[in-house]
């Protein structure tokens, strides 16, 4: 069977046990741009999960392929979503996360396919869906270390859109109150403004985060249990003045995992050899 096909009826099995979630206009504008092709609309999808898809994809290698491999596998595995998305209704409520999770799965299976049928001169027998997708190893299933990789590389997406959006001296603000845990005074003084100058940019800052926060979250989430995401990690959209600690927190933590991963993604591509 063709992989589009078995991509459209492992999702529409993911849809039946999922709850929910009406579609918003973001969600569907998106889903619009990757079914015009729009390059843009794949470059935003390489961008924001293509490293989530790699560490996925060496995950389940398990070292047997190597970076390039990873590499061609991810951008397969976003090539296939975005012709895959022609069979995709998200008003049947599959996880966006799990979604990704299936096309990489049967990208990985159909290379390893491919490897088995050249060491033996001739074709495999296709394997089952339901066999695969049922499967209980660890591997075959979204994890604890891929969701939180999905759901930091929306807030990944977020933070680059506020800071393209914002007035370079209001993010300057935010990454060095926030990401560097500098004190109000001394960003003051280091950028010669006044500490209520700071405070103003630093509140119009986590405004506009917080706007392309739910932008890129309603764009990626099918469900209710991934827009929920955001506040069980303490980035509340419509918070009270207890919440603002816990945000600038919550998002500082994110940013430096972010950057720590970042930095042994790029090392680990600069020493592994390819495969």
């Amino acid at each position: 069977m063709p992989l589009q096909d078995r991509l459209a009826q492992i999702c529409a099995r993911i849809a039946r046990r999922t709850p929910q979630l009406p579609v918003n206009d973001l969600t569907t504008s998106f889903v619009k741009r990757l079914r015009a092709r729009d390059p843009q609309a794949w470059f935003e999808l390489w961008e924001t999960f293509g490293p989530v898809l790699r560490a996925q994809l060496h995950r389940w290698g398990r070292g047997r392929i190597g970076v390039e491999t990873v590499q061609d596998l991810s951008q397969e595995t976003l090539a296939a979503l975005s012709t895959a998305i022609d069979r995709h209704d998200p008003n049947r409520g599959a996880r966006f996360s799990t979604w990704l999770l299936a096309i990489a799965r049967y990208t990985l299976g159909d290379e390893i396919d491919r490897r088995n049928a050249q060491k033996r001169g001739s074709g495999v027998k296709p394997r089952s869906i339901e066999d695969d997708f049922n499967a209980t190893s660890p591997t075959e299933r979204p994890d604890q270390a891929y969701e939180r990789e999905v759901f930091e590389a929306k807030v990944g997406a977020a933070l680059r859109a506020a800071e393209r959006d914002s007035e370079f001296m209001d993010f300057a603000v935010y990454r060095m109150r926030v990401f560097d845990g500098q004190t109000g005074r001394d960003v003051a003084t280091s950028l010669g403004v006044s500490p209520p100058t700071v405070s103003r940019r630093l509140t119009a800052t986590r405004k506009l985060l917080r706007e392309r926060l739910f932008e890129v979250f309603s764009k990626y989430s099918f469900t209710e249990e991934e827009m929920g995401e955001l506040e069980r990690n303490g980035l509340v959209l419509n918070p009270s003045k207890e919440d603002e600690t816990r945000f600038d927190e919550a998002v500082a933590e994110i940013y430096h995992r972010l950057s720590q991963s970042d930095e042994r993604g790029a090392s680990s591509q600069s020493a592994s050899p390819a495969q």
